[in-house]
């Protein structure tokens, strides 16, 4: 297909179907590309000359709806729109697989920049880079800060038992992927299990929250919208600051396949993120080292997964070939991490 003509999105099907549903929004021939970039589910940019929206749905060929719940997605970024956590509208959820071939929806067009490296962020500056990584804790807070039964969420999760879940369920992921000796991987797992924090009230936790998961705006470098809400739950709060900690943490290998924007001037330390959630939730924080240690092991065992699938020849693209190096550095620092407190 073309470039306007992306696979996964049939226009001339959306066309009519937005027509038929949205009549008005769409005033000429739709065009469509692909936003690279997304580890799982897919997002087109989707234009008709002069507005734009985006198309959000699950990878090609994909099987396990569980796994890419359209309607999920479209839930919780429909209901925290009218609060102050930045989401785009929703125009029209779709669970017709008629008509692409798998559930979707269609949302606005945000205009905004997602940093994905320390070197994207070096034309900014310090002081520039500094105010964009704060905004990224003060959005958190403010996710944090939504009420779930005031926007219509008190049932999007089981928060009772929310941590052991999380930490069997990443525990099965590696027994998945497990086909070579990781030292240390058995050891920050039980280590784990065994210094399980008691969680505070649950909140809209985001799952994957970090830099280049939101839009920054070019001119004022404050967050335009949150995106890929796709692990998105009712849950324990601290596990999003733990994952932002984690990234916000060099590791000290050039040309990394995995994305860290923490080696760019100005950026601030963990301590600094940690004081300024702690400052702005009111939420007890002294327990960071373990959602921090919880982070590095979710990475390892997801890069591990990645690494095997490596191995059995089922990845395409440039990279794949280092993640295997990488899982014994996040082992390692998730141990440190928790051993040091």
């Amino acid at each position: 297909m073309s470039p306007d003509h992306p696979p996964g999105l049939d226009l001339d099907r959306l066309s009519a179907l937005l027509e038929r549903e949205r009549p008005g929004l769409v005033n000429g021939p739709l065009s469509g590309r692909l936003i690279e970039g997304g580890r799982s589910n897919l997002t087109y940019a989707l234009s008709d000359g002069t507005a734009r929206w985006v198309v959000r749905r699950p990878p090609l060929g994909h099987v396990l709806a569980t796994a890419h719940d359209m309607r999920r997605e479209y839930r919780v970024v429909s209901a925290l729109h009218p609060t102050a956590v930045p989401v785009p509208r929703t125009e029209l959820l779709c669970e017709d697989e008629e008509v692409l071939g798998a559930p979707f929806y269609v949302m606005e067009f945000v205009d905004g920049v997602p940093y994905r490296t320390a070197d994207q962020l070096v034309p900014l500056g310090p002081e520039r880079t500094r105010r964009a990584v704060l905004g990224l804790v003060d959005t958190l807070v403010d996710l944090h800060a939504v009420d779930p039964g005031e926007v219509g969420l008190s049932d999007f999760g089981r928060p009772e038992g929310f941590l052991d879940r999380q930490l069997r369920r990443w525990g099965k992921q590696l027994d998945a992927s497990r086909d070579r000796e990781l030292a240390g991987i058995d050891e920050l797992h039980a280590a784990l299990g065994r210094k399980l924090p008691r969680s505070p009230a649950p909140a809209v936790v985001h799952g994957d929250y970090r830099l280049d998961n939101v839009l920054i705006g070019e001119d004022d470098d404050e967050i335009k919208a949150i995106l890929d809400w796709e692990m998105s739950t009712l849950g324990d709060p601290l596990t999003d600051l733990g994952l932002l900690v984690m990234y916000s943490m060099p590791l000290a290998m050039p040309d990394s396949p995995v994305s860290t924007t923490a080696e760019a001037p100005g950026h601030p330390a963990p301590a600094e993120l940690i004081e300024r959630y702690a400052a702005r939730s009111g939420r007890d924080v002294r327990a960071v080292s373990w959602y921090t240690a919880f982070a590095w092991f979710k990475l390892a065992v997801i890069l591990e997964g990645i690494h095997y699938r490596y191995t059995l020849g089922q990845t395409v693209g440039r990279g794949f070939d280092r993640i295997g190096e990488l899982v014994p550095v996040f082992i390692e620092h998730g141990l440190t991490t928790l051993q040091e407190g």
